[in-house]
């Protein structure tokens, strides 16, 4: 835990007051509509700059040139077959990216829609893996006013008029949004982003005597499985008369039938109204997706109370063509502030043309008197009941689990959203108050750390129901039964060594084979589905442009925040990959960094991916290099299952996984190849660094290797495999001095052990080991002047010699202060592994260090004068600040920070008995290869909960 006040002198560098008059948030203390004093803040008028990508120099393209046609090759093969491949380096979106986005609407794992600061919608991703990135301009927020007595009136379409997404010419005869009145400067509106809330607050615009605050809130609430699965928000406008007439307010909610793109063009969509008994209205867009994809119904409503009267206009166009065009429906609002009652019984729309936009308002209008104040509140869900990978499943999505898959499951979610939104807030506040109000913390670090999870909304999350629902798999409940029993037998029969049974899927039917060529289902035994508990499976991207889920190398570093804040769905990833470490998929593939062939997936080698097409059933879609000769995925899963087993205390889940434990350290034995304990690499990139090769023993893969080590001899002793344990303890001692004699300098660990020009470089992520070693409550890997002196060295030259700390820490240094141009990702500042090193440091007790390396983010990524990569943080950026791939999951590490400050309380106490000290060498012990797991199936039916667990555990 950090103590002191070493930040509590810190200036709050972003007071509300500085963008919002006193006066004006005075009038909104009430409510939670005034915004909080620590948040992400612009104004409305901010210039939204286009964002510049990476590009590689001349000697990386000519290094990269063979791989480049390989890529391309595949690129277009895959096009061919109406697939995206994982990684596109050469298709570039229409929309080109710029420092426009906001906090994201929605739960997880139901599609997302975000929604930039300046009010536009934007982002969507509905359908897995694709994402369209153009603002959708026909949805917005409006407002009519009229003064008592008729000689004031305003109307406004509550978004800046000068906007990139309205193009720039605007024709006087236009019927469509064009016409509309784009009357708001922005000058004097502000955004103030609190992840999952947003606050927009227009101080007097467009009315100077009416104060308006809209608060965006979605259901992301931490250790609740249920509401956080909900494709649904609120946006709550409180209005507040500050003159001295009467005024009627009518707010404007007018939402086109798309999911984004040109999806409105294509034809059939239809609108429909709709009125609850409790005064929930509005109008239902059913939107008939194109190449078979499941349909998905929006649903826009508003909540009548006794002073707010809502009314809808079903369907209007945006062309000329139209019964009711934009331009005809602005007409009527401006003129009457509402809509006809008789358009609740208008009934199902027809069908749009191809070509033809249909489109649809809400509108809710209330007398607020002089100095008076109201409350408006809108709902916005969408319902996608079902998931459909482009090679594989359909599955159902989480929320289905408790509104089911009716396309009239979008009313009850607009609907709850309203009634239940209040709670959703109390329980956010009660979560991230005692962080906001810590002195302790710097302002920046607040509101950075609660914004960053927008990934976990915005990322192409999926959250489906149970493992057991694809279409494609078996409905005869024999068939299913049987086909649980050969997953289950298949890891008996590979754990005691066994001839294989490996169990295929195809699309059409399920079979057994005794060949190694294939790969098994659905393992249910890893799950526990027979219990209320479960909370079914959750895949995430490891990036908007890099689409893979659930990569594993990357969710090294961003599991953090899941373990924090939805830990079951932490240990069901967990569980995912332990199943995949013991299947093998021998259908061949073509690696494209050299062009050799190899097999999907090797038995004991952990997974890049859980796939992107066919997720679960078709792992490693990342083929650029061969993953199973990488040296860090299966030290990291073992570290990550020791960790997330010591934190929520879950030995039921340790017992589960432990025989993949076992079996991905196994596999590691094949690369020790001169017996010293210590794994080598391969002298290529075969590391999450996939373009920086590595000879010889490597800092990073050698201390992921000691702390893996350590990790499952602890883990092996605590489930009664002492056999395994001694095994381990045997190896880390004999690996241990042989790492430090390799590598260690006197002052840091050198990159590798070759000869090559940057073996003694200084690499930002050399203790990434220790990290894991510290978070899990083990002892030390080295010494503390040995771990103090190399973040020291990280520290003073990887972050402070690159413009004076702003930017992060650079990769890759070399000893006389120069940055590393070995290849692309060694001059490359990688945000989430800044984030990782600034969680290293806390951990040695350097917390001043920590929070200037990680501010480096902030300020280069977050800050007005930083880049632009707010609710969008790239992967990296180089010295200049232009970006390789947005939105990315890494970054996520900021709660490896959080996680270092508040470790539970069974991880702080652990290292006051060193459980490496309480394994015993017995004389003589075989290798890897010898078994005896009787320990562990002694205590299998006796498994409980740890008592000094502080986590929600599955248990």
């Amino acid at each position: 835990m950090v103590s002191g006040n070493i930040f509590h002198c810190r200036k709050s560098s972003w007071p509300p007051e500085e963008y919002i008059s006193k006066s004006t948030l005075l009038l909104f203390d009430y409510d939670s509509s005034a915004p909080p004093e620590q948040a992400w803040r612009r104004r409305l008028n901010s210039h939204a700059n286009l964002l510049k990508e990476f590009r590689v120099t001349f000697m990386e393209a000519i290094k990269m040139v063979r791989l480049g046609i390989r890529i391309w090759s595949y690129v277009r093969e895959e096009a061919s077959h109406g697939r995206k491949a994982p990684i596109d380096p050469f298709t570039r979106e229409s929309c080109k990216p710029s420092a426009s986005q906001g906090v994201p609407l929605g739960g997880m794992g139901s599609g997302s829609i975000s929604r930039g600061f300046r009010g536009e919608f934007r982002q969507w991703q509905i359908i897995p893996s694709l994402c369209e990135a153009s603002p959708v301009m026909a949805n917005q927020f409006s407002i009519f006013i009229s003064r008592e007595g008729g000689n004031k009136k305003f109307s406004s379409v509550l978004a800046p008029g000068q906007h990139e997404g309205l193009g720039s010419t605007r024709k006087p005869d236009d019927q469509g949004i064009s016409s509309w009145g784009w009357n708001l400067s922005g000058q004097h509106s502000t955004y103030h982003a609190l992840f999952p809330r947003a606050w927009t607050v227009y101080d007097g615009e467009p009315d100077p005597e009416l104060k308006i605050s809209c608060r965006q809130i979605s259901p992301f609430v931490p250790h609740n499985y249920r509401e956080s699965s909900l494709p649904a928000a609120v946006f709550v406008y409180t209005l507040v008369n500050a003159g001295k007439e009467r005024a009627k307010v009518s707010l404007l909610f007018t939402w086109a039938n798309s999911i984004g793109g040109s999806s409105h063009l294509s034809g059939d969509h239809v609108n429909e109204p709709f009125q609850t008994e409790d005064g929930v209205s509005g109008v239902l867009l059913y939107h008939k997706t194109a190449k078979g994809n499941p349909p998905v119904t929006f649903s826009i409503a508003a909540c009548e109370t006794q002073n707010v009267s809502v009314s809808v206009l079903p369907s209007f166009g945006l062309s000329e063509g139209s019964s009711i065009t934009a331009k005809g429906m602005w007409s009527k609002m401006v003129k009457d502030g509402q809509f006809d009652q008789e358009n609740f019984n208008s009934g199902p729309s027809m069908p749009s043309s191809p070509g033809e936009t249909l489109c649809a308002a809400v509108a809710a209008s209330a007398w607020v008197e002089p100095h008076g104040k109201c409350t408006v509140a809108f709902s916005l869900a969408w319902s996608s009941p079902k998931v459909k990978f482009v090679k594989g499943c359909t599955f159902n999505r989480r929320y289905t689990k408790f509104y089911g898959t009716s396309d009239k499951a979008a009313v009850d979610l607009a609907h709850d959203a309203l009634t239940h939104y209040s709670r959703w807030e109390e329980e956010i506040e009660k979560w991230q108050n005692p962080i906001l109000k810590d002195e302790t913390l710097p302002e920046w670090y607040k509101f950075t750390l609660f914004n960053e999870l927008y990934f976990l909304v915005a990322g192409g999350t999926i959250w489906i129901d149970s493992p057991l629902l694809s279409s494609s798999m078996p409905n005869d409940q024999d068939q299913v039964r049987e086909l649980e029993n050969a997953g289950v037998k298949e890891t008996e029969d590979k754990i005691n060594g066994r001839k294989r049974t490996v169990v295929m899927r195809t699309t059409d039917s399920t079979y057994e084979s005794t060949t190694s060529t294939g790969h098994n289902c659905v393992d249910e035994k890893l799950y526990g589905h027979d219990n209320d508990d479960d909370v079914g499976r959750f895949l995430y991207l490891e990036g908007v442009e890099y689409i893979m889920w659930c990569t594993y190398d990357v969710h090294f570093y961003a599991s953090f925040a899941l373990l924090e804040l939805f830990p079951r769905i932490e240990l069901n990833i967990q569980r995912d990959f332990a199943r995949a470490v013991l299947c093998e998929d021998g259908r061949k593939v073509k690696f494209l960094a050299e062009g050799n062939w190899g097999i999907r997936k090797v038995y004991g080698a952990v997974p890049h991916d859980l796939g992107t097409h066919d997720p679960w059933y078709e792992m490693n879609a990342y083929n650029i290099h061969d993953t199973s000769k990488w040296k860090d995925l299966n030290p990291k899963f073992v570290l990550q299952v020791y960790r997330d087993f010591a934190a929520t205390g879950d030995l039921q889940f340790g017992i589960d996984v432990w025989p993949a434990v076992r079996a991905a350290m196994e596999y590691m034995d094949q690369f020790d190849r001169d017996r010293d304990g210590l794994i080598e690499n391969d002298g290529f990139p075969d590391q999450t660094y996939d373009t920086w090769t590595v000879h010889g023993v490597s800092t990073y893969c050698g201390c992921l290797w000691l702390a893996a080590l350590q990790a499952a001899a602890a883990m092996a002793l605590e489930l009664g495999d002492r056999d395994f344990a001694e095994i381990c303890k045997r190896k880390f001692l004999k690996a241990k001095p042989a790492f430090e004699e390799k590598l260690w300098n006197g002052s840091y660990f050198n990159y590798d052990s070759g000869s090559s020009g940057n073996s003694k470089s200084i690499q930002a992520d050399q203790l990434a080991g220790q990290w894991y070693t510290a978070s899990s409550g083990l002892p030390s890997l080295f010494e503390d002047f040995k771990i103090k002196s190399a973040l020291r060295k990280v520290y003073d030259f990887n972050v402070m010699k690159v413009k004076g700390g702003r930017m992060g820490a650079v990769n890759g240094m070399h000893p006389n202060g120069k940055v590393d141009d070995t290849c692309m990702q060694s001059r490359e500042v990688w945000t989430g592994v800044t984030y990782g090193v600034a969680a290293t440091m806390i951990l040695a007790g350097m917390e001043e260090e920590a929070f200037t390396t990680a501010e480096g983010i902030f300020l280069a990524g977050w800050s007005e004068d930083g880049y632009g990569y707010w609710f969008q943080t790239p992967e990296a950026w180089t010295m200049d600040g232009h970006y390789r791939s947005l939105m990315y999951m890494r970054p996520l590490a900021i709660w490896g920070m959080q996680y270092a400050r508040n470790r539970p309380k069974a991880i702080l106490e652990a290292p006051k008995i060193n459980i490496m000290d309480r394994i015993h060498l017995s004389p003589v012990i075989g290798g890897f290869s010898h078994h005896n797991e009787t320990g562990v199936r002694k205590i299998a039916t006796k498994a409980r909960c740890f008592s000094n667990s502080v986590f929600h555990c599955a248990c």
